[in-house]
Order: structure tokens, then sequence, then C-alpha cells
């Protein structure tokens, strides 16, 4: 917590690639060059497709050239099972079309083996997604080699691990994930986490995927070392689902909504709040929440339940997506 008179950091907290790309579209007032936008309506599921060329592009929108899919759904928020078994059907096509499986072992005639690493704090729930779906995985890389080949078919070897905190163990989990790496030898990592969002929509409704790897703790303004291809020595896809929010952004949210709605506080008030610049919104909120509130990390109401509920659709897309055989209508009979 923050307990002295330093000036908050208003800088927009986010982990999702979307609301990073509005953001520098509203900043700039026009499209951002280098960056593709695709959206799709899919039944029940809006999905954004956005492909960051060049590090001009990721400058500009605050996130790594890469490919970063956003699958947003008010039904992952309920706990109707059919709904999440189609969304997790969604995911796993999703991981599908990002990953070329076929590509990830060439040099052998085996299939390729799958690392998942679901990060966070088993002890605190906000963060305890990542460790909720390894749990739920489907693992086989202990059974794969001693199987007869026929009963490898529709199969692939997947292994899981929840490495904790840096909190819990004392070592970063960066640190933990490469000495696993190193005796594993993994063709491929998915690191699976909670995420922080600027919008309180996208909370517990919004699934993001992307081929760039992670930095955990970074939609927080944290520091850790990343989980990418070039820390790692292996492809990383990174997946989440937004838990948490920052108090930054839910008060400079709410200046702003009033701003744009003068019933809200009257013909005088929005008259003087119009008038207000940037700079001086961020001296308000700084005078709201320091000095003890600037750091107040906030999760939605219920986010005992949506934990488990988003873990077991998370879960039931990879199992979907790693194991061929595994079809969207049976993903319940998989999950452990």
């Amino acid at each position: 917590m923050g307990n002295d008179n330093t000036p908050l950091d208003l800088s927009v907290l986010t982990d999702l690639a979307v609301e990073s790309r509005n953001l520098a579209v509203e900043r700039t007032g026009g499209e951002i060059e280098g960056v593709t936008l695709d959206e799709e309506q899919v039944d029940d599921a809006k999905i954004t497709r956005i492909q960051v060329m060049n590090q001009q592009a990721a400058k500009a929108i605050g996130k790594k050239p890469g490919n970063y899919i956003t699958i947003e759904s008010e039904g992952l928020r309920q706990g109707q099972r059919p709904l999440h078994e189609y969304l997790s059907g969604v995911m796993a096509d999703e991981l599908n079309h990002l990953i070329h499986f076929e590509n990830l072992n060439k040099n052998s005639d085996k299939e390729p083996t799958i690392l998942v690493i679901g990060l966070g704090n088993w002890n605190a729930t906000p963060d305890a997604l990542g460790p909720r779906v390894a749990h739920h995985l489907l693992v086989t890389r202990h059974l794969y080699d001693a199987a007869p080949i026929e009963a490898r078919e529709g199969m692939r070897p997947v292994c899981a691990l929840a490495p904790g905190v840096l909190g819990l163990t004392g070592i970063e989990t960066a640190e933990i994930l490469k000495g696993v790496i190193d005796k594993v030898h993994p063709d491929l990592v998915i690191a699976v986490d909670s995420l922080a969002a600027r919008e309180s929509k996208h909370l517990a409704s919004t699934i993001q995927i992307s081929d760039t790897g992670i930095y955990p703790g970074s939609g927080l303004g944290k520091k850790r070392i990343g989980i990418t291809r070039e820390d790692m020595g292996v492809p990383v896809v990174a997946l989440g689902v937004p838990t948490v929010i920052n108090s930054v952004t839910i008060v400079s949210d709410t200046i702003d909504k009033i701003k744009e709605h003068e019933q809200l506080a009257g013909t005088d008030l929005n008259n003087r709040l119009q008038q207000i610049n940037e700079e001086q919104k961020e001296e308000i909120i700084n005078q709201i929440l320091q000095p003890y509130l600037g750091d107040l990390i906030m999760a939605p109401k219920g986010i005992d339940k949506i934990i488990k509920d988003v873990g077991r659709v998370v879960a039931g897309g990879l199992n979907v997506a790693l194991h061929p055989d595994i079809k969207e209508e049976d993903v319940s009979m998989y999950l452990q």
C-alpha cells in the first residue's frame, strides 16, 4: 500500500490487449498502424482477434508483437453447464487455430509434449484460477510412453504444474519453470493466470489467449521475469481470465461517466467537470485514493464460485484442444 504522498501511477493497468488497443485508438483518434482487428459473433460469444505486427505498433498499445484472442460472453459468469461446455468448445477451437501442433515436434513421430503452468496463489481466491485449472486438467505424460500405440491415438502427453508465487516460495515462478523445462523438455508451454481488467464488464466474462507469453502480475504494475519464448526457450501460449480491477480505474471511470451524463451530477457540477483536464483529474484521483487506497485491487462479488466455474471452463477447453479424441459434449467427463 502506498502510505506516502507519492502520486499514484494512473497509467492503465490491464492485461487485456483489446482494452489496450481501444484506449490507444481513443487517445490517438484513429486506428493504430500495424494493429489489425477482426471481430466475430458466434452465438453467445464475441471473438476479437488482434494482431500486433511490429515493434512500433507494440509500443503504441503496450503489448508485444503477436496474436491476441479474446472470447467475451456474459454466460461465463453464469452457472449454466451447457453454456459453459459450449464456451469450452469455442476456446478449444481458437487454441487449435493458434497452435499448430503438427509443427511443434517435427523431429519425432510422437505427439508433442505440452506443459501447462497454473500460475497464481491458491491461497488468494481471485488469483487461484491457474492452480484451479491445473487441478482439472487431464494429465497423460506419465502414461503416454507406457500405453500401447493404439491407445495413444487421440491423446497427447500433457503434464501440469502449479508452482505457487514468489511470496509463498521465495523463488521467481520463471526460475522454477525454467528448471522444469530443462528436465521435461516440453515442446510447448501453456501458462494460465488470473488477469487484471480496466473495464468492469470484462471481469469474469472474458478469456484471453495469446502467443506472446506472459509477465505475471504485469496488469497490476508488478515487474516479474517473463514466461516467454525468449526466456524459456520453447513456445509459450498465455491464457487467462480477468478477475480483478484496480481502484484507480474505477474512480477514473466514475468521473468520466459523470462528465458524460448531466443528470448524474446536475448542470452546475457537470459544467465544472467538463473543464477538468487529465492532469487535474489525476490530482483529484490522488486526493481520493491517497494515502491508503491507491493500490486497492477489487474482485467481483461471488469470486469463489466464479473461480470454480471459470476454472472448469478453461480446463475443459484445454482438455478438448490438447486431446483430439475429447469432444465438446464430453467435457464434464474429463474434469478431475
